[in-house]
């Protein structure tokens, strides 16, 4: 007979086979009647009940077998009757719930039933957040003792981009007003961000935050940047000028909230994790994202992009260059040993008058002569720095 190590596979929790009827354990012991385990992999199983039928079909799915993959063609479209029949059941397992879950997360009647099930484990709940369209997400939102008790699924729904605005803010009030920490990059400017701000209440229809959110996320994905461009270019006078194919994503940032951008921020670098999930997305409409945020006039939304896991080092490199950000964001690059490993990058944070002189000066020791002299000639640094760089100079003469 089948085991339950034999049919665990990718199930977890793992299944006991043992609880099973013994015709359901013959449909899945490996030395039985072929044609038996087929016609199980189609979820025809007769004799078993709804709940047993799919556990069966689940098990053959991730075992791995010759009929795993019927089985798992079978499971995307289960017969409305037999899924409901199984999903009313108190005896389905978790471990085939969490099979399930992640693959009727975008059906809100299934997904309905499926979280209200008793033996649902919270890492199911996590897959379902992650993978949920918006009337799902809000129907994991409103779960407040569930999301309080596993706040790895507040931050599943913050990243998931179906996830209404409003809803984002109330998930995030709810982690802070509850002392719970969330392991997102920016948590700590968010939570600054929400805190000087009204959380307006949720409502069913979307607010004025969620139109304004999706109609960026949209634009920036159609705003794709060539190697090494930027939003913006200097002119002849010095100032910077947003490009034209950066304008309309440029005139929606200016009125976004501070958490809607930060939140901007984050899905662009989850965007780059999940390529197959979103068709636009790319490392360049994210990278827009980030270089329109870095420059923002909001020192928690400028630190978010700083600190995001996705930065690329070309867009370090530049930005280690511009005149227009603030010091705290020239202070985390300056910081950083895996930037500081760039020689342009030391050398550009040493030109830019921006970059606090205490971190500046740690830099000019690691310059070559030719920039050294350069740049005690130079007058686009400042005094203190000129004055280093002549001062190293005559030490190692």
């Amino acid at each position: 007979m089948a085991s339950a190590r034999s049919y665990k596979g990718g199930v977890e929790p793992p299944v006991d086979v043992t609880k099973l009827s013994p015709p359901a354990r013959r449909m899945l012991d490996p030395a039985g009647p072929a044609p038996l385990r087929k016609l199980a992999a189609r979820a025809i199983a007769p004799g078993l009940r709804p709940a047993e039928a799919v556990t069966v079909c689940v098990l053959l799915a991730e075992s791995g077998g010759e009929d795993a993959a019927l089985a798992q063609a079978t499971l995307e479209k289960l017969p409305a009757p037999l899924l409901n029949g199984a999903l009313a059941s108190p005896d389905l397992p978790a471990g085939v719930l969490d099979v399930l879950a992640p693959m009727y997360a975008g059906d809100i009647e299934i997904s309905e039933k499926v979280l209200t099930h008793a033996a649902i484990a919270p890492e199911t709940v996590e897959r379902m957040a992650a993978k949920a369209g918006e009337l799902v997400c809000e129907l994991i939102a409103v779960n407040e003792a569930r999301l309080l008790l596993n706040p790895h699924i507040i931050e599943k729904l913050y990243l998931n981009k179906s996830t209404r605005m409003s809803t984002a803010d109330r998930l995030v009030e709810l982690a802070v007003r509850n002392k719970l920490v969330l392991n997102l990059p920016a948590f700590e400017q968010a939570t600054k961000a929400i805190a000087g701000e009204l959380i307006a209440e949720p409502t069913e229809e979307a607010t004025f935050d969620d139109l304004q959110f999706h109609d960026a996320r949209a634009v920036a994905a159609e705003t794709v940047l060539g190697e090494g461009e930027d939003t913006h270019f200097v002119d002849d006078d010095g100032n910077e000028i947003v490009i034209e194919k950066a304008r309309p994503l440029y005139a929606i940032w200016g009125d976004l909230r501070a958490p809607a951008k930060i939140r901007l921020v984050q899905l662009g670098i989850e965007a780059l994790k999940r390529t197959n999930d979103v068709e636009k997305d790319s490392q360049a409409d994210a990278g827009a994202i980030r270089l329109l945020a870095v420059r923002d006039t909001n020192p928690l939304v400028a630190m978010a992009a700083i600190k995001s896991p996705g930065l690329q080092e070309n867009e370090v490199l530049r930005i280690s260059s511009m005149r227009n950000v603030s010091d705290d964001v020239l202070r985390v690059i300056a910081t950083d040993r895996d930037w500081t490993k760039s020689y342009m990058v030391k050398l550009n944070l040493v030109c830019n008058p921006r970059t606090p002189f205490a971190f500046a000066a740690r830099l000019i020791p690691h310059l070559r002569e030719n920039d050294l002299k350069n740049l005690q000639r130079s007058h686009d640094v400042t005094g203190a720095v000129r004055a280093a760089a002549k001062q190293h100079l005559s030490r190692k003469h």
